[in-house]
């Protein structure tokens, strides 16, 4: 028996995991959508609800998560799981609260917020921050107010509504819970509807979101605990961008 109380520790957590109790991982049509289900029994949610997605594609990214699994059952390697079980528990029965919560978002965006120096950062923000900004003023007339540094500026009310007007199309608790989660790992509303009308691809959006770090890592360079957080972020706006599209 080790005395290193971290180890321990970690191994604790290890034994903790279930042990995988099941051969297959198969999907089925049931209740206007499908479930996932393990050896024909079906898989609950964290709060006993039944792991139900609305489209059989969705369904299959999760199928395909439980069906990856070897000896143990790791929830850290099943993020479109995860991200179901949020949606199916959380999202789905606080759907208005996560709505407005976007919508908050778009109201005190990440790309409103410009830095002052040095002038090759302003430049880049400019650039590719203002691409999405333009974009939104020719798609929805939307314009906003742009400061330098963290002072809060307040958004014109019609800009924010036609913003608001194009997240109505996305009410549905997946789509909603989906749109949350890219919204808030790359801190931009905007960056996440441009996503999601396929004006940004996954990497470009990221790349948008992650602008000033990135900006940093030139400078200082790399730091390996940060590339992991950073990794671990990414798989699950991955996830969220795989489900979003799954859903269509």
């Amino acid at each position: 028996m080790t005395n290193d109380p971290i180890r321990r520790s970690q191994e604790l957590m290890r034994a903790e995991l279930p042990k995988k109790f099941y051969a297959e991982a198969t999907i089925a049509a049931e209740d206007g959508g499908f479930a996932v289900k393990l050896d024909g029994r079906p898989v609950k949610t964290p709060s006993r609800k039944p792991l139900i997605l609305p489209t059989a594609a969705a369904a299959e990214h999760v199928r395909a998560e439980w069906q990856a699994q070897e000896k143990v059952i790791d929830p850290a390697k099943m993020p479109m799981t995860r991200l179901a079980n949020t949606i199916i528990d959380g999202v789905a029965v606080n759907a208005n609260a996560v709505f407005e919560e976007i919508v908050s978002y778009a109201g005190n965006d990440m790309l409103f917020y410009r830095a002052e120096s040095p002038e090759e950062l302003v430049a880049r923000q400019a650039e590719r921050w203002g691409a999405v900004l333009d974009w939104m003023a020719e798609e929805y007339g939307a314009r906003f107010v742009l400061v330098e540094g963290v002072m809060f500026a307040e958004q014109p009310a019609e800009s924010l509504e036609a913003f608001r007007r194009e997240l109505e199309h996305h009410r549905a608790p997946f789509e909603l819970g989906a749109l949350h989660v890219m919204t808030t790992l790359t801190g931009s509303a905007l960056v996440t509807l441009a996503l999601a009308r396929g004006r940004l691809t996954l990497d470009e959006a990221w790349a948008l979101g992650n602008l000033e770090e990135d900006w940093t890592i030139e400078l200082w360079g790399h730091d390996e605990e940060a590339a992991r957080r950073r990794a671990k972020r990414f798989e699950d706006m991955k996830a969220a961008h795989d489900l979003f599209v799954a859903l269509g």
